[in-house]
């Protein structure tokens, strides 16, 4: 899971449902990363504690006693849970929440309508892997080659699909994908060739380019 993650010594780790501290207690020995193990069952969490002290990594790992629905985690670069389903799904609004390129691992479970953007092979089973998607959703005001534009984009999850207005016409925004802050989409000319968008959105702003054949022009926008 954490090996998934490309987890290395500048990322904070949280994980959620720590059990006896494994995967918290790896992330410091083999990672050099810091991490935060939330437990919610008080003698389990004192024994993370103890295996942490033997660990010899106290200085980089802290549990904690919780409840991770009231637990603040929203600085981890990296979070990993082996949880319930149901647990999972209310879990998803709050992941989503956080700041893009976010890397969410699960051991076993899913998270519903969120398709993991990989899946993988974990000890007895399957794991899924999932990068938090920027907010892309909304009217864009852009400009190509000069020429002003408008972007309209519908988001679900990682996906998402939409409009653009240029020069007078319309053209129909697929096969929209969101991995962190990166995107790609296309759109279909009157003349039946496909514009392929790729670039990165950042808040109110979005850089990218649109390839059509061999050339490249830059595409800029703002949120309306």
């Amino acid at each position: 899971m954490l090996a998934t993650a490309k987890v290395t010594d500048k990322d904070l780790v949280y994980d959620l449902g720590a059990g006896d501290g494994k995967i918290a207690i790896a992330a410091a020995l083999k990672f050099g990363a810091k991490s935060v193990g939330i437990e919610y069952n008080p003698d389990m969490a004192a024994f993370a504690q103890r295996n942490v002290e033997r660990a010899g990594v106290k200085d980089r790992v802290r549990i904690i006693r919780g409840d991770i629905f009231e637990e603040d985690f929203t600085t981890a670069t990296v979070v990993t849970l082996y949880l319930l389903p149901d647990l999972n799904i209310k879990l998803k609004p709050i992941l989503q929440k956080m700041k893009a390129g976010t890397r969410v691992v699960s051991n076993s479970f899913s998270m519903g309508d969120w398709d993991a953007d990989e899946v993988i092979e974990v000890d007895r089973g399957q794991g899924f892997f999932w990068i938090v998607p920027a907010r892309i959703e909304g009217r864009w005001d852009i400009r190509i080659s000069g020429q002003k534009g408008l972007l309209e984009l519908n988001q679900k999850n990682q996906k998402f699909e939409g409009s653009l207005r240029l020069g007078g016409k319309t053209f129909n925004v697929t096969n929209g994908h969101l991995r962190g802050a990166s995107f790609t989409f296309d759109y279909e000319r009157p003349d039946q060739s496909y514009v392929k968008v790729s670039g990165t959105v950042d808040g109110p702003n979005m850089k990218a380019q649109q390839k059509v054949l061999s050339a490249a022009v830059e595409l800029n926008g703002k949120r309306n």
